[in-house]
């Protein structure tokens, strides 16, 4: 069934602009996607130090990283839908400004329960930012430029695991944890004032409605994202969640080592990243089996090879060059599925990321609590391997793209 009747008349385009106009308004998207993905996983770096700080425990204090996901998934559909006629440009604005809100009131909070507050408006920006924002390029720089700029605001994911986490977790040995978010309120505050200088005025031209994303659900292709994305995001953030508590207990490594280590894995997730967006396209199921296999083995091989700093590091190097070609394959996955209906797609998109996501930390954090550490590793290989055979499985039926 095609969706197109479900879309709205396109409205006028905004006035053609300079090039340099265009990137600069990609830039500022691309910064705000990097202050959402900075924030969303700063926790990471800082969750021993935030469950000391209130007298919690790790898995408790990993409910900063599940309530963002669970609140986006909703957030995703929500937002898009109930705020459709409205121009995006505003829309962006008003989402960042909650981001920046959020950030501050994490740094303030004199107990537990504002955190988890700060981290629901956390959850609602990511949904509304991401499904809003992720299928932008085209319409800031022109669809000549479309990939380019997509592959630029893609970049936000791993950028905020090379600079975000690794800075957040140095400026929280300097001056603590609390620091780390009121830094990242000042920069989401100043992208809030980019985001509405630089980006030009974005009226709604196709409306998501609720037909469209029904009529993506019945795709088989809709469904194998779904259920891929499902997996490996499973598998990465239950156990990404908690290296940070690995790297102490296991690896017996200090806040230097561990601010060191993250930033490599990150360094090597920028590096996943573009390799990933050139090849997914033509090998889009190769690209996605390969980095499951890859997370598998890195995560398998954790608590095996960990124990010794170099070991640790090198599968850390490995796992960040996995991971970093898995939200541009999903995103990949997604919009093949539906080519007519980008931004439905992105809703579908960050849903299921976002959901996952949060359930993934969940689930870490009640195997952390009972067994250990090394045992999340465990779980999250296992849970990839699952995915890989999923993807062969796939391949091997087969079926025609849309």
């Amino acid at each position: 069934m095609s969706a197109a009747p479900a879309l709205a008349a396109p409205t006028t385009p905004a006035p053609a602009r300079s090039p340099l106009l265009g990137w600069l308004a990609v830039l500022a998207v691309t910064l705000g996607l990097f202050c959402i993905v900075t924030t969303e996983i700063l926790p990471i770096g800082l969750l021993t130090d935030i469950g000391a700080g209130f007298h919690i425990s790790e898995g408790t204090a990993g409910l900063m990283m599940t309530l963002p996901g669970l609140l986006a998934a909703v957030a995703a559909p929500a937002v898009t839908l109930t705020t459709a006629r409205l121009d995006r440009r505003l829309m962006l604005g008003a989402l960042t400004l909650l981001l920046a809100l959020a950030n501050v009131l994490a740094a303030v909070a004199p107990v537990y329960w504002p955190v988890l507050v700060s981290r629901v408006m956390v959850g609602i920006t990511i949904g509304g930012f991401w499904s809003i924002g992720a299928g932008l390029a085209d319409r800031l720089v022109g669809p000549e430029s479309a990939g380019r700029a997509t592959a630029v605001i893609f970049s936000a994911v791993p950028l905020g695991s090379v600079f975000g986490v690794p800075a957040g977790t140095f400026l929280g040995e300097l001056a603590g944890w609390r620091a780390a978010f009121l830094a990242m309120g000042v920069l989401t505050t100043v992208t809030f004032a980019m985001l509405l200088v630089l980006l030009p005025p974005l009226p709604a031209v196709r409306i998501t409605r609720p037909a469209v994303l029904r009529a993506m659900l019945r795709s088989l292709h809709t469904r194998f994202a779904l259920l891929t994305t499902f997996l490996i995001v499973l598998a990465h953030f239950g156990a990404y969640t908690y290296v940070t508590p690995f790297l102490e207990q296991v690896t017996r490594a200090d806040q230097g080592t561990v601010t060191l280590f993250l930033l490599a894995y990150g360094a090597a997730g920028v590096l996943g990243n573009f390799l990933g967006g050139a090849a997914v396209t033509r090998h889009p199921h190769a690209v996605f089996g390969a980095a499951a296999c890859l997370v598998a083995a890195a995560t398998l091989l954790l608590p095996v090879l960990g124990h010794r700093p170099l070991g640790a590091l090198a599968l850390l190097l490995v796992w960040g060059v996995a991971y970093g070609a898995v939200p541009v394959s999903s995103q990949t996955w997604f919009h093949r599925a539906a080519p007519h209906a980008p931004e439905a797609a992105s809703v579908l998109f960050t849903a299921s990321f976002q959901a996952t996501f949060s359930l993934g930390a969940l689930v870490g954090g009640v195997v952390v609590d009972r067994t250990s550490a090394s045992a999340v590793m465990t779980l999250g290989g296992a849970t990839a391997v699952v995915m890989a055979l999923a993807a062969w499985a796939h391949f091997a039926r087969r079926v025609e793209w849309p």
